[in-house]
This record gives structure tokens, C-alpha cells and sequence, in this order.
């Protein structure tokens, strides 16, 4: 898949027949020049015919000469100066304070599959299908190189790029910027999506015309955040769901990122992603490397659907720990909503039992089980149980809960720190922040500072007694603050650049120790929510907590965003509480299991205290999610109808051989009189004929029809009342906050 034309200006081609990627090293100064990213185009022996370049008002990198201005060059990893004045990919400073460099091509490497890394989260790839492409460039100012991967898979839409850069000099340099990856498109005639939000409204969508200048989304928070996700895409103004082209961008990274697009003055469209420089300084020692994290790239011409698509399969099947107990995902109930922090051992043991006989998989004993912690003030940091509460301790508790015949969870927020436990008296300076300082904090906490190998150590020690001395298969990895004064005592002055990025490189080396000492526990990830829902994060855990917001309308907007790039299959979504504890709403048992019908699909309510009704309602949605939870975790997702649009949310997942489907249809507020509805579905068969059936409707059927039908014509929202009036005057009306799930079956 990767063609090289070997001639004085090398060519580079990765193509898998569906897209191609296409540049060349410039004659004279061997700086990489981009020529195409998009659609596939057969391989060539020359694509000098995609080179612009015109005389322009100017600096020139060589004297007498008119088109060497690098301004006007679109590039593969730029540097500032030497005549582009446009942001950087990277930003090397020298031991005498000059910050100017010029990497030059020096050769390249072909490996089937791809290098990993044991320090990083990293994508798969399969060696006999996969490939990558590393571009050698060397500094010509000093002995600092680069290795530029590239690779692409066989099966997917998708560039994957990273960078490592070494420096083999004898001298310290300063990396003041080192990003993932850079790209230069010819035009700007873009929009951009990207996911924003705060606590409790993670992951919406907005979509907005390209400025000229420079826009960004990044994180200085020390986490991925809940204002920003480590995502965007560049579409084409005409892009819908279903046509048109589109370009994603996703960072395979959990800490402070930029996401950056530059427009210049002759309209060429500079995306670049990757750590944020702000507050980053990384002292590249002689000899030593640094890596950075990947940039998975999908690009589409079937609609922001169809890049959706090309980020769920890939993460999929490359990215996510599917390693678990389990024979499929366990439908949980989690006693957060239900307890907070009141509880006991026999209150515990009743959820639990009533739990198996609802039919639940596991069994989830969140906060405030540890330490003498009845509130969010103290305790963090110090993981053994609370004999107040469960006097023969987590061990004990397991094992009862174990004998029931349902599984056993436990929160953990290893990252955190109170100063009420005997960690913080032993170890006061292992918390990130100047001590001569004041040092806020979040929810009561303080951040450990895991830049610090002993404390992650510590905490290791901590989590794997509990671990290996009780029945634990699930585990809840929370982090409820983010880092607000970068500082740590561990590290030296002129390494306190380094404190945002090694926090995350210590996060990543816990996990991925637990991942190894207990292979068969289920993580789930959490951080106030969606604070840190990333892609990186779903490389250690099965999936991820995507807000703290259990609403069914909220929710909406969450689950549609968040669908624009990860697999529905990782979304944590719970039927929970009413009136809903972040916005006091009323809705139906029935929609709230709708919603996260489309997700997980969890629980988070006090089942004790339900009537028999709504335990029998339960025991049936279980039941439904079991029988369709294949098609909802291996299919295909397709975004019908948009909740930040319209009133009306629509949503389906078609299996991969087409022969069924599950549509969910979300109204936010009713309506009277309302107009007819046609709702056009997608993904399906055109030759097949579907059966078609409303769930909990006493599984009502409509007329069976076929895909070429249901996708042109649509779904009929409303009926066919002819000659039955008086039945329509009668009917129950739907009322507010309503939901219908539709199964098609070939």
C-alpha cells in the first residue's frame, strides 16, 4: 500500500484503493512537500503535476531564487522561520538560545504492521495486512533527527501519524513544540466540527465556517477536559450525514492538546494536532528521544457519517481493550445515585441480591466505601475499607455479593489526594504544586503528582491489595479535578515543563500496570463525567463514563456528539434516577432505557425502593438489551436527525450484513397538531425486504418494506387513520419527553 518513486526528489504514496496520501521532498532544501490527501488516485512514477508555485511577495529560502519562500509551500512537518511565518509543528531551542531549524529528508523505512511503544497508548496494526512509512530528516544545524510514521491500514479510511524525535548530539536542547502531526490542504473552503461543553454537557457539537487566521481547541487542564475533546474534522460546506467530503482528526492522547487550523492570506488551510506547547518544555537530554502521540486521521466522501464509521471501526478493532470476564458487556447497576455516601454492608447486600434477581450482570459499590469518608471531603488516597460501614471489610463484602451469582465492582480516583490520610502526613510534598504557594483545589482534593515514579508506585501497592485480596471484576477509575498549578517537587527547574505530560505518561503506566497484574478486571474510565474521554483512555479501559449527566434529554445531545468519532459500544449511558439529579426532569422509564438503550447500558437508581411495575419494566429492558446488544456494539452507527437542529433526535445501527437494524426516535417536547414525518433511514439493503416492529409497543408491526423504500421515502412517523376517526380523537397521546425504538429485521 505504500508506493516510493526513488529519483532525485523522492515520491511517497499510501494508498489502500479508498484514499491516498502523496508527498515529496523538495529539490535543494529535501524539505517535504504535501500534494494530496483524500480520495484514492492510481500510483504514479511522477506527481510533479501537483505542484503549485508561483512568484509571490516574499522571502526566499536561497538568494536568487523566487518560489523557495516555504510561505507559499505546503508542507509535512514545519518549522517557523527560514521564510514560513505560519505556527510550527516543532520547536527545537539550541543550547545558545536560537530557535531556528531546517530538517532535510535522509531516507525512509518500509515495516509491514507498525513500531509500538510500551510507554504510550498506541493503535494496533496487523503485519499482514498494515503498513508504515517512516521518513528520516536530520537537522542540518545539529544532530537532532526526526522520524516521521505514517501508517496506513488495509481495511479502514484512516493515516495514523506520529513523531519521535532523538537528538544524538552531546548537547541538551529544549523542545518548546513538538506536535503529531501537520497537514496542509490547497483551499480553504472548509467548516469545522468539533466537540465542546463543560461538567454535565459534555460532547456537543458545533459546526462554523473557517476564518481566516488561526482557531483552536486545546486543554491546558492537565486532562483531555469537558470543554474540549481532543477532535475536530474539516468538512465541505455542502456536507451532510450521508454525502460529501470529510476530514477527522483525533488524538490519542489524555492530557493538555492543541488542535489548531491556521487559514493564511492565500487561503491554504493548515491543521495541526498534538500536545499543547503552552506550558510545555521538554529538556531532550544527549541521547535521549521523545515521542509523540498519535494522530489517527479518517477522511470520508460518504457524509460525516461515513467518517464516524471509519473512527468506530478502527477503534474497534485497533484500538480497544477487549480483553474481560465477561461474555459480553455486563449490564451493571452502580449504587452512586441511589446511596452517595450513606450506606452499610446490609443495605449493600439488598441492592446487590435484588440486582441478580433482576436480572443485572454486576453489581457496582462506588464512592465511599475507603477510609472514614462519608462526604467529599477527606479520605482520597488512603484505600482500605471503611469497618464503620463494612465491618469485615471489601474482601468480605465481595465475596457475599460473588456467592449471589453477580459480579463484583469497586470506584477507585487513584490520582487524587486528601489531607486528611496518612499518605499526605508521610508524604506532604507529593502533591502537584509549589509548597511556598498557594495550591488551590477541586472537590476538597489535591492532585498526586505522578510525574513522581515512587507515587505512582504507592498507589499501585494500594489498589493491587485490594485487588488480589478481594473478588473485584470491574473497576470505576474516576478523576474529579483537573491541575491548576503545575508544579512539581520531584522534578528539577528546568524540568518543570515536563510536569503536564509525565502526569499523564505516570496515569498511563498505572493503568497499564493493573491492565497487566489483573488481566480479567473490567475498567471503566471516568473523570467528572467526560473530563477525559479520549482515545487514549479507551486503550486501557473497555469504556468510558461520558458524563455525570444520567438525563434523557440531555443525554441526547451528549450520545450524538460523542458518536462523531467513538464507537457507541464505549459510551457509559444509565437508566437512572427521577426527578433526574443534575436537572430535576421527569421522564419515562421507558425513554430513559431508549437513550441508553444506545450506549453500555447501565442502571443508577435505588431498585429497593421501585414498585413491582417498574421492577418487572426493568427486568424486561434488561432482557431487550441482551437480545439486541450485538447489533447496538458491532454495528453501524448512522445519525439521522439532530438534537442540536431540531426538537427531534433520530439515530440507527444497522448490522454489517445489513439483514437488521434498530432506529431510535427521541421527541424532546410534544406538540399539538403536529405535521407528517417521512424519516429517511440509512445503511440499509436496497434489495432487502424488512419486517418492521416498535418496541414495548406490544412489539406493534407496520407493513414490511424494502431498503430502497425506507431510505428514499423513509419511515412513516405518523398513521393512517382513514376510516377509524373516533380512534384518533381516543388514542393515548405520546406527551412529553417521549421515545420510540423501531426494529427492522430482513
Amino acid at each position: 500500500m505504500i508506493f516510493v518513486n526513488e529519483s532525485s526528489t523522492p515520491s511517497f504514496h499510501l494508498t489502500n484503493g479508498k484514499i491516498s496520501y502523496i508527498f515529496h521532498v523538495l529539490k535543494g532544501s529535501k524539505i517535504l512537500e504535501h500534494l494530496h490527501y483524500g480520495a484514492a488516485i492510481r500510483p504514479r512514477d511522477n506527481y510533479d503535476y501537483l505542484i503549485e508555485r508561483e512568484v509571490r511577495p516574499s522571502n526566499n529560502l536561497y538568494a536568487d531564487t523566487h518560489t523557495t519562500s516555504l510561505e507559499h509551500i505546503k508542507q509535512e512537518y514545519p518549522v517557523y522561520g527560514t521564510t514560513d511565518f505560519r505556527y510550527p509543528a516543532i520547536d527545537i531551542e539550541y543550547p545558545d538560545g536560537d530557535r531556528i531549524s531546517h530538517f532535510s529528508y535522509t531516507g525512509y523505512s518500509l515495516i509491514s504492521g507498525k513500531l509500538s511503544s510500551d510507554k504510550q497508548p498506541m493503535l494496533r496494526a496487523n503485519v499482514l495486512e498494515d503498513e508504515t512509512l517512516i521518513i528520516h530528516l536530520k537537522d542540518i544545524y545539529s544532530e537532532i533527527s526526526i522520524d516521521l510514521h505514517y501508517t496506513i491500514y488495509k481495511s479502514h479510511n484512516v493515516i495514523v501519524r506520529r513523531s519521535v524525535i532523538h537528538n544524538k548530539d552531546a548537547k541538551p536542547y529544549k523542545l518548546n513544540r513538538a506536535l503529531s502531526a501537520s497537514i496542509d490542504f490547497s483551499h480553504n473552503n472548509f467548516e469545522v466540527v468539533h466537540l465542546y461543553g463543560a461538567w454535565a454537557r459534555e460532547t456537543h457539537m458545533e459546526r462554523s465556517p473557517l476564518l481566516k487566521g488561526v482557531q483552536n481547541f486545546s486543554s491546558t487542564r492537565g486532562a483531555s477536559s469537558h470543554a474540549h475533546n481532543p477532535f475536530f474534522a474539516l468538512v465541505d460546506p455542502n456536507t451532510t450525514e450521508q454525502i460529501g467530503e470529510a476530514y477527522g482528526f483525533s488524538l490519542v492522547y489524555s492530557g493538555n492538546f492543541l488542535s489548531q487550523i491556521e487559514v493564511d492570506t492565500y487561503n491554504v488551510t493548515r491543521a495541526s494536532m498534538g500536545i499543547n506547547p503552552y506550558h510545555f518544555a521538554w529538556d531532550l537530554q544527549p541521547g535521549t528521544s521523545f515521542q509523540t502521540p498519535e494522530v489517527v486521521m479518517a477522511y470520508s466522501k460518504d457524509g460525516l457519517n461515513g467518517m464516524s464509521q471509519q473512527f468506530h471501526n478502527v477503534y474497534r478493532e485497533h484500538l480497544l481493550h477487549n480483553q474481560t470476564p465477561f461474555k459480553k458487556v455486563p449490564v451493571l447497576i452502580n449504587s452512586w445515585e441511589a446511596n452517595y455516601f450513606d450506606f452499610d454492608d446490609a443495605k449493600i447486600l439488598e441492592q446487590a441480591q435484588l440486582a441478580k434477581d433482576l436480572g443485572f450482570d454486576l453489581f457496582v459499590l462506588d464512592d465511599g466505601w475507603f477510609g472514614s469518608r462519608d462526604s467529599d471531603n477527606g479520605s482520597l488516597g488512603n484505600w482500605t475499607s471503611d469497618l464503620r460501614k463494612i465491618p469485615q471489610g471489601i474482601a468480605d463484602l465481595s465475596e457475599k455479593i460473588q456467592a449471589m451469582g453477580i459480579h463484583f465492582g469497586l470506584w477507585f480516583e487513584p490520582e487524587m489526594l486528601s489531607v486528611d490520610t496518612p499518605l499526605f502526613k508521610a508524604h506532604p510534598n507529593w502533591i502537584i504544586g509549589n509548597p511556598d504557594k498557594n495550591i488551590s483545589h477541586g472537590r476538597n482534593q489535591f492532585v498526586l503528582d505522578f510525574s513522581n515514579p515512587d507515587v505512582v508506585d504507592n498507589i499501585f501497592e494500594q489498589m493491587s491489595e485490594v485487588l488480589s485480596t478481594s473478588n473485584i471484576d470491574y473497576i470505576k477509575w474516576d478523576m474529579n479535578r483537573y491541575i491548576s498549578e503545575p508544579f512539581s517537587n520531584f522534578l528539577q527547574r528546568h524540568q518543570q515543563g515536563e510536569v503536564f505530560h509525565r502526569y499523564i505518561l505516570g496515569v498511563y503506566d498505572l493503568l497499564d500496570r493493573i491492565r497487566k497484574e489483573f488481566p480479567e478486571v473490567f475498567i471503566e474510565t471516568c473523570a467528572g463525567g467526560g473530563g477525559r474521554y479520549d482515545p487514549a483512555m479507551l486503550y486501557y479501559a473497555n469504556q468510558n463514563w461520558i458524563s455525570d449527566d444520567t438525563d434523557a434529554v440531555e443525554r441526547l445531545k451528549i450520545q450524538y456528539g460523542a458518536s462523531m468519532v467513538y464507537p457507541i459500544s464505549t459510551m457509559g449511558s444509565h437508566v437512572s434516577e427521577i426527578p433526574n439529579h443534575q436537572v430535576g426532569r421527569i421522564t419515562s422509564l421507558k425513554m430513559r432505557k431508549d437513550v441508553a438503550l444506545f450506549g453500555t447500558f447501565g442502571y443508577e437508581l435505588d431498585i429497593v425502593k421501585l414498585s413491582e411495575h417498574d421492577r418487572d419494566e426493568i427486568r424486561e429492558q434488561i432482557k431487550q438489551f441482551n437480545l439486541y446488544q450485538t447489533l447496538i456494539h458491532q454495528g453501524d452507527f448512522y445519525r439521522l436527525r439532530s438534537p442540536f437542529e431540531i426538537g427531534l433526535t433520530a439515530w440507527m445501527i444497522v448490522s454489517k450484513d445489513k439483514k437488521e437494524a434498530l432506529v431510535g426516535v427521541f421527541q424532546s417536547q410534544a406538540s399539538a397538531n403536529p405535521a407528517y414525518d417521512r424519516m429517511k433511514l440509512a445503511g440499509l439493503n436496497t434489495d432487502l425486504e424488512y419486517s418492521i416492529k416498535e418496541l414495548d409497543s406490544d412489539m406493534k408491526e407496520f407493513s414490511s418494506r424494502y431498503g430502497d423504500d425506507l431510505m428514499e421515502i423513509g419511515l412513516l412517523l405518523n398513521e393512517n387513520f382513514t376510516g377509524r376517526a373516533d380512534e384518533y380523537w381516543g388514542r393515548e397521546k405520546p406527551g412529553e419527553y417521549n421515545s420510540r425504538v423501531f426494529y427492522l429485521k430482513a
